[in-house]
């Protein structure tokens, strides 16, 4: 009896609201998946034996069903990113297995999908709401995609293939943690510090004092530099010791390919069970499947869309290499001649410095985080107006540096509210900056009322954290992420939706979902955002007016390289899951070699293996899917520059703007296709002219 009240208190069955991460320890994982699952197991059972077609008697009965294992699993899988520990993540490995297979039995389950295609058959299916259709289609069309159509040895070779993917990927997602933690470099002269920047010394120092030199200080050192981003971008682009960029570089592009953390083995057979998956399926490619759900209508589509923003990026790129390296030669640099991949950081950004009188670091003293925070939040005031406001204290966190948000309506209610965790906390955090979903807001009965449940978000970044007494001072870069999180977080926050399976960011289009975060970047370089928040941290004056000039100037710089970069990342992608055969001749490696002919501008080299360090589509959701950067890029493009054809210093017309956004993109969440939601808010179809604009592409 006592074990069992015990296992009852289990703080991860609470299966609703803020989770009490103060109490949540990772032996109390398998506990409670062993009273949960089984639990869930009877509830399906029951649910099978009596569904009716109808909405009330299929689709309120699963979501009640859903809602516990998609809280306890969502809790697990947010600490997985921003708390790993060897505890966790061998609890997390022993539970997954379980949790897969009762989902695969819930998509496969045949009463329920024969109920939805029966309600969508039935006479009540014109009552249903637009965004109630929707969901019902999606939910015949994922149960397709789920197998639910095979049978006997098929259906068990589908199912011990989403068993063996989902291990796989967490596996390579905890190799790429490892990876970057593993190595370090620990500097202790003056010399080896050269040209490195005071920001950096004293993340340098605090990185050297955490690993047990007490003494470190940014001064006398000693410096440990790290493959964590705040760490490895600064000193890329500013140590004058070419023998130490090149030995970071080296080591930052072969993370995870060798020894115990080798991922390519984990590539070749997550690639082989995917191509494999999709034939089960009956598609010709893993491609193939993954596009049948998304935007854009199949692989030729995606790759012509990327050829034209290729042939657009490439002379732009080669252009940017060969001013690069003048700039060099002009400066007596002995490696100007022959540039490699260490130096373009190095010299990129003394260029900038020279080009636009102003480097990235000169920067930071105006972006401390606080006051960043006021700018968005005003940005948000002004386009959407919503009030949000710090509730630190009123929700557990899970690290102390970890903020808590309240989000109100113009009348003041709160109608949502999001935790922040914003440093880099490179032993337990994996890089990389995301949103997720803690809560998703819906219409739900609670003791025979219905309420609203109002949906709560997690935005995570990785920047630069405070040190030596001095807040956060973030760089441009920087700035520019969190604002795209919070693009992500507003289209969870602000939905209308009253539904969780159409709510936010669920069912909408894997290639639209990039459109508001893409799009409140473009706010950075709004004069009157930028200077809301460019404050220097200790004087509080204004961001020089000359710097703004600069910035703007400085916008396009690269440009053609980084859309090049990114077209090379997305074609590579679509390549590995579309014509690629495990296996055969050609390796992953031969294939990204061959596709950089045409995708960089200096080849990688023998021992790059970024493909072992690629999250998104080995250990995250991109899969065939990273295209949707650029494709989402097109549509919030064309989408912000609504508002500068309205007058970006027209309030009235920023206003109306504003709220039309808020009241299609942001409110109808995947309630209609993202094609109607973008005519609703633009009028038209989306075109590429606004990317190229904004891109410095074209005139």
């Amino acid at each position: 009896m006592i074990a069992n009240s015990t296992i009852t208190h289990n703080p991860l069955l609470i299966g609703k609201g803020l989770p009490p991460f103060d109490a949540i320890k990772p032996e109390q994982v398998e506990p409670a998946f062993a009273e949960l699952l089984p639990k869930l197991e009877a509830e399906l059972t029951q649910l099978e034996a009596n569904v009716q077609p109808t909405w009330s008697g299929l689709v309120e009965p699963l979501d009640c069903l859903n809602d516990p294992l998609i809280w306890s699993w969502g809790v697990i899988g947010h600490l997985m990113g921003v708390k790993n520990s060897p505890e966790l993540r061998q609890a997390y490995e022993n539970v997954q297995p379980k949790v897969v297979q009762f989902w695969n039995k819930l998509n496969q389950s045949k009463p329920i999908y024969e109920a939805f295609k029966a309600l969508r058959q039935s006479p009540d299916w014109d009552k249903l709401q637009p965004a109630q259709q929707r969901i019902v289609e999606s939910a015949i069309k994922d149960a397709e995609l789920s197998g639910v159509g095979l049978e006997g040895e098929e259906k068990e070779r589908f199912n011990a293939i989403e068993l063996e993917l989902a291990e796989l990927g967490t596996k390579f997602s905890n190799h790429v943690l490892d990876a970057t933690k593993a190595f370090s470099l620990t500097l202790t002269t003056k010399e080896e510090i050269d040209g490195l920047p005071p920001s950096l010394l004293s993340l340098a120092a605090q990185a050297a004092r955490a690993a047990g030199e007490e003494n470190a200080t940014p001064e006398n050192g000693p410096w440990r530099i790290t493959l964590d981003f705040p760490s490895y971008v600064p000193f890329m682009q500013h140590s004058t010791r070419r023998d130490l960029r090149e030995q970071l570089y080296r080591a930052f592009i072969s993370r995870a390919s060798s020894g115990e953390l080798n991922n390519y083995p984990l590539i070749e057979r997550i690639l082989e069970l995917r191509k494999e998956q999709a034939g089960i399926l009956g598609f010709n490619s893993y491609a193939e499947l993954s596009l049948d759900k998304k935007m854009a209508p199949n692989v030729d589509a995606v790759e012509a869309l990327l050829e034209e923003l290729r042939l657009a990026s490439y002379d732009a790129a080669v252009k940017d290499l060969a001013e690069i390296k003048a700039f060099a030669a002009a400066k007596n640099a002995p490696e100007a001649n022959d540039l490699k991949h260490w130096d373009i950081s190095f010299w990129s950004e003394r260029q900038r410095e020279e080009k636009y009188a102003f480097n990235a670091e000169e920067l930071r003293p105006y972006f401390p985080l606080p006051q960043v925070l006021d700018g968005l939040f005003s940005l948000a005031k002004r386009l959407f107006g919503v009030t949000i406001t710090a509730a630190d204290g009123t929700a557990p966190v899970w690290h102390e540096d970890v903020r808590y948000f309240q989000v109100a309506d113009e009348t003041g209610n709160p109608i949502a509210y999001f935790y922040l965790d914003p440093y880099s906390r490179p032993a337990e955090k994996r890089g990389g900056a995301w949103m997720d979903e803690c809560i998703v807001r819906a219409k739900i009965m609670e003791a025979g009322t219905e309420t609203t449940r109002l949906p709560v978000a997690y935005l995570v970044c990785n920047q630069t954290p405070p040190v030596d007494g001095k807040p956060s001072l973030m760089t441009f870069m920087e700035v520019e992420t969190l604002f795209h999180e919070f693009g992500h977080g507003l289209q969870h926050l602000l939905t209308k939706v009253d539904y969780r399976r159409a709510a936010g960011i669920n069912n909408i289009e894997w290639d639209a979902v990039e459109l508001p975060s893409q799009f409140m970047e473009n706010w950075c370089y709004d004069r009157n955002t930028l200077f809301n928040m460019a404050k220097h941290y200790e004087t509080g004056e204004p961001l020089p007016e000359h710097y703004y000039q600069k910035l703007l100037a400085a916008r396009n710089y690269m440009s053609g390289s980084g859309t090049l970069r990114q077209i090379h990342f997305s074609l590579l992608d679509i390549e590995l899951h579309d014509r690629y055969q495990p296996g055969g001749a050609e390796k992953v490696t031969d294939v990204r070699n061959r596709l950089a002919k045409t995708t960089t501008v200096i080849p990688p080299l023998p021992e790059d293996a970024f493909l072992c360090a690629f999250n998104h589509i080995f250990g995250g959701g991109y899969a065939a899917g990273y295209y949707s950067y650029k494709w989402a890029e097109v549509l919030s493009a064309d989408a912000f520059s609504a508002f500068e054809e309205a007058g970006l210093e027209n309030e009235p017309a920023i206003t109306e703007t504003g709220k039309l956004f808020r009241e299609t993109v942001l409110a109808l969440g995947g309630s209609k296709h993202p094609m109607e939601v973008f005519k609703a808010f633009r009028g038209r179809e989306p075109n590429t002219e606004a990317l190229l604009r904004h891109s410095g592409l074209k005139g």
